[in-house]
């Protein structure tokens, strides 16, 4: 009971938009009442009624909508470690600031495909301190040209697992996706030219794709599992056929 009535102290600001809620219910139900009580009606007295109806609904609505954004003010004031001073923070610049994120929990994402991307891209709306080790794979979809040229390994799941954790995720993906069409590129992609160039450049793969995620913005951090092409195998319940690369 004790905490029930601390909703109600004046420092918590919340009685003026219970007040404002339960003013728009009592004009809501007046115009309603008329109506219903009413056997005859002029049309002044139906733009009585209409206003007080409306005056209410808004009321309601309203109300409903500083109470819970000063609840959750109140929330913020009781529990963000940032409202040291209460009296000179923002606590609108609180609620909006991102950089909360930097206080959520760490969580370590080990996989690939696309429910890996799902779930890198749910979370990041929650923490950024996030690291996904991703493999590093083809599924037996062959080598690309582009990869063939430049001497790539399969970096499908990495670039994946970036464009999810990226700020802009559509501006990266068709940075990421994009085949060059004419002249000497013709037929590259620009991720495995830039990640070719960022491995010349750090002189290791793995150290490419950690500067990629400053470079890139990434909310989090993309790890590979591993700088070896993955081969993928299933051996056969009879034998008969040996170990099949998938």
């Amino acid at each position: 009971m004790k905490g029930f009535m601390q909703w109600f102290k004046s420092s918590n600001k919340m009685k003026r938009w219970m007040f404002l809620i339960l003013i728009g219910i009592l004009l809501a139900c007046y115009g309603l009442a008329k109506i219903l009580v009413m056997e005859e009606i002029s049309f002044e007295e139906v733009g009585k009624v209409v206003v007080a109806f409306v005056l209410g609904f808004i009321s309601i609505i309203l109300g409903l909508i500083f109470l819970n954004k000063r609840t959750l003010e109140v929330l913020i004031e009781a529990t963000d470690e940032r409202m040291e001073n209460k009296k000179t923070a923002n606590v609108k610049s609180l609620i909006f600031n991102k950089t909360v994120y930097d206080q959520g929990p760490n969580i370590v994402v080990i996989g690939g495909g696309t429910g890996l991307n799902t779930v890198l891209s749910g979370l990041k709306n929650y923490t950024s301190n996030l690291t996904a080790i991703v493999t590093i794979s083809d599924y037996g979809e062959g080598v690309t040209n582009s990869r063939k040229e430049l001497g790539m390994l399969p970096l499908g799941d990495v670039k994946d697992s970036m464009i999810s954790l990226a700020s802009k995720e559509e501006e990266i993906s068709n940075l990421f996706s994009y085949d060059f069409k004419e002249g000497r590129l013709k037929g590259l992609s620009f991720s495995d030219i830039y990640f070719s160039a960022m491995k010349e450049i750090h002189g290791d793969l793995g150290e490419a794709i950690i500067k990629s995620n400053e470079i890139l913005g990434i909310i989090g951090k993309v790890i590979p599992v591993t700088l070896d092409e993955m081969n993928i195998v299933a051996e056969l319940a009879n034998r008969l056929s040996g170990r099949t690369k998938i």
